[in-house]
């Protein structure tokens, strides 16, 4: 069933007035399953490894690594995890596709501190925006944020959006296929400041534009739900959003102390935990707020190229408002 624009108000929901909502008595246990991002972690990651969630009812279950958000999506479509994160457009571009999600709150914000970079070689002549145009560039996925900012940078300068040639590179493998000239450009996202500080530690490679530079500053991305989950657990997804927003807040107050929490998730999970000190931290408002901009600039894109009907969708439907929530929840 295509999800209502005033489900997705529910859904987004807890993104704004979070420091209203009060922490309401534990449910029934339930065990939320998520695909994790190869070199970071997520806000809600970081809540369960504070302990946020203890009293709550909640329990997060790592299932593996998700290849980009869109992969991220399609499992939870399928039934496979039940956190999905991805990128606001594709967030956006799947529930106009008729899944039933609801986008439950901003998980990366992108500013001077937290932003993705577009690298090359020092001996690179790519210079500016418009010499990026039929160059190869490495992006996580297609289809997410890289993708689009790309599409963004060349549009802004009056030239085809699908000028350059985009290629799928794991974020990992992202410095070695730049250095080894199997690509022109390597793409960094805000989400990989692990790997972003590692090809700046070793040097030879300059910055050619951010996504701050094509965008400003904006959220990067969401955490989705699927709406019976949120209709069937309501207690269960206000504290999930709640504490989860907590647990970035800390993060900001306390960055050293983050790291060494991502330093000890990563070595857990067999990744390099000494790339943790390039963290450079959500880059989340307080509260992981969302503005209508947040929104509303990525519905016009999609409006432009017409992957959303003109007028149908706008940010003042999709963002939870505090005097709508008894009414959404029950």
């Amino acid at each position: 069933m295509t999800i209502s624009i005033r489900a997705l108000a529910f859904g987004s929901l807890f993104s704004i007035g979070l420091s209203s909502l009060a922490a309401a008595e534990a449910p029934e246990p339930v065990t939320l399953r998520f695909l994790a991002s190869q070199g970071s972690l997520s806000p809600h990651e970081l809540a369960y490894e504070l302990g946020y969630f203890d009293d709550l009812g909640i329990k997060l279950e790592n299932v593996g690594y998700a290849g980009g958000g869109p992969a991220s999506l399609f499992a939870l479509a399928s039934g496979s995890v039940d956190i999905g994160s991805a990128a606001t457009a594709a967030v956006i571009n799947s529930i106009a596709g008729g899944n039933d999600f609801v986008a439950a709150f901003p998980t990366n914000g992108i500013n001077e501190q937290v932003k993705s970079i577009f690298y090359v070689l020092d001996d690179s002549p790519i210079r500016t925006i418009e010499d990026i145009a039929g160059k190869t560039i490495a992006v996580n996925t297609l289809g997410a944020h890289l993708d689009y900012a790309v599409r963004e940078a060349l549009h802004g300068k009056g030239l085809p959006e699908n000028a350059a040639n985009l290629v799928v590179v794991p974020g990992p493998q992202l410095e070695q296929t730049l250095r080894s000239n199997q690509v022109d450009i390597a793409a960094v996202g805000y989400w990989q400041a692990t790997f972003n500080g590692q090809i700046v530690d070793h040097g030879g490679v300059r910055a050619v534009f951010d996504d701050t530079d094509v965008l400003g500053e904006i959220a990067g991305g969401f955490a989705v739900l699927r709406r019976d989950f949120v209709e069937k657990n309501p207690v269960a997804a206000r504290n999930f959003v709640e504490q989860s927003a907590r647990a970035a807040d800390w993060s900001r107050e306390h960055p050293e102390e983050a790291r060494a929490v991502l330093d000890r998730i990563l070595t857990e999970r067999g990744e390099n935990g000494d790339l943790a000190r390039h963290w450079t931290g959500f880059g989340l408002r307080k509260g992981a707020q969302a503005t209508e901009r947040d929104l509303d600039f990525w519905i016009g894109v999609l409006e432009r190229e017409g992957s959303l009907p003109q007028g149908k969708y706008k940010a003042s439907d999709l963002l939870f408002r505090p005097d709508t929530t008894s009414a959404a929840a029950n």
